[in-house]
Parts: structure tokens; sequence; C-alpha cells
């Protein structure tokens, strides 16, 4: 039987039916459906990255993106198992050894997106040996604070700065284990870039990187957005309060 025109397209994810557009994601189409699927590096404001793999899904059989892997009439997509959410606990375990996150002291606990999809897949211990990296604390801006402890490389203050705010305050240096997050300046402070708080890389991180001073724990733990509800009923969470 011909599909009704009238119809729109749709994909099968985790026995539930998707409806789609043309040139949507897998997984801009699930968050319009209001379903989730666990990631991090990507926003529906930008140009999918697929740096994380948080999002990997197996559509028709196969591992690919959800967040670059177009979405297509009939696919039948699997993301909510075993075999991948222990694959995403993993992949969270090692973003938490790799970098130094300190939860219970952390101003964007309960805002946190990777605190919150830890606490969705159930990450009960780190696993694997912490690295305990020696990352400084960029406090030379007279508004925002940069601890670089807490970066996950997910790189999107950097397309932020570069694609909306047309300044490049921030890259990734390094290569492999190596890669880290720097700021574009001789001195390498961020007091010393054009950087403001309007800027569209202010409000990004979806960890406890780029933080605004002096309105720390404005709104006390136990109250903030992933404290509400989990991330997995917040459809769009780096547009949540943080």
């Amino acid at each position: 039987m011909s599909q009704n025109n009238n119809q729109p397209a749709s994909f099968e994810l985790d026995g539930k039916t998707i409806p789609f557009q043309a040139g949507q994601t897998i997984i801009q189409a699930a968050m319009a459906a209001g379903v989730y699927i666990p990631h991090l590096c990507f926003n529906p404001e930008f140009k999918p990255h697929g740096s994380c793999k948080l999002c990997t899904v197996k559509a028709n059989g196969r591992q690919t993106a959800s967040c670059t892997q177009q979405a297509q009439a009939g696919m039948v997509v699997e993301s909510d198992t075993k075999e991948l959410n222990d694959e995403r606990r993993a992949l969270l375990q090692m973003l938490f050894v790799e970098g130094n996150h300190f939860c219970p002291s952390c101003e964007k606990s309960g805002n946190c997106q990777l605190q919150a999809t830890a606490y969705e897949m159930d990450m009960m211990s780190p696993h694997f040996d912490h690295f305990f990296p020696d990352r400084p604390v960029d406090a030379s801006h007279a508004e925002y604070l940069l601890d670089f402890n807490r970066c996950i490389l997910c790189s999107l203050c950097v397309r932020a700065s570069r694609d909306v705010d047309g300044k490049n305050v921030f890259a990734l240096s390094g290569r492999g284990i190596k890669t880290h997050l720097i700021v574009n300046a001789r001195s390498g402070h961020l007091a010393d870039t054009d950087f403001s708080g309007a800027d569209k890389a202010a409000q990004v991180c979806p960890v406890g990187v780029i933080l605004k001073k002096r309105v720390g724990f404005a709104v006390p733990i136990g109250e903030r957005s992933f404290d509400q509800q989990p991330i997995s009923a917040t459809p769009h969470p780096m547009k949540q309060e943080g």
C-alpha cells in the first residue's frame, strides 16, 4: 500500500513511531517527538559535531551517531538497549576520571548535563583510575571564571565563539589524550580577550567550565533544573537555566 502523502515520513525508535521532516537527523526528530537520546556535545542550535559519541544508536543494525545520521523512512533504530547503555556508561566514566569533577562542591551541580546524564545512565562509580590532571583556574576576567578542571572537550564554546560571536575566544589544542581547551590570547587569560557575558559562548557550556562570578549558588542545590526532573524528561537540556 502506498504511503498517504498527508502523513509525515517516520522511523521506528525503540518500538515508537517517530515522525520526521526532510533533513532532520535521528536525534533532532527524537527531540521534536519528546524522546530522549543521551548526548553531551550536541546542541540543537549548532551544526552536529559528533565528538562525544554518547548519542550513538543502532540504525538498521549498524552503530552510528544519531546527531549526524539523517533520519530515513522505515529505518529501525535502537537506543535504549543494555549494550548501548553499557557503552555510554563507560564513556561517562572515562569523562569523569579524565578531568577533576567534584560534584558535591561544584557550582554547576544540579544544572550540569554531565552529572545529570551520569545519573540517567545509573553510573554508580568512576570505575577507572582518576588522572587528576593539573588544570589551572583562570579568574582573570572581571565577570567570568574559567575552571578547566571540568572541561569535557565538547567544543560548544569553541563553535559558539567562532560561528555566532565571531570572536574565536576559545580553541582546542593538542592531540589525543593531550587535547585541552585554551583561550586564544598571548597570555592565555580570558581577561586579555574581548569575551563578554553577552556572547553565545558564555551560555552553552554543559558543565561547569564557564562560570559567571558572584552568582554562585543563587539557586540552592536541590532546586535546580535536574534536581526537579531527570534529564530524560528534558528534551532540550541545553536550554535549561544554568
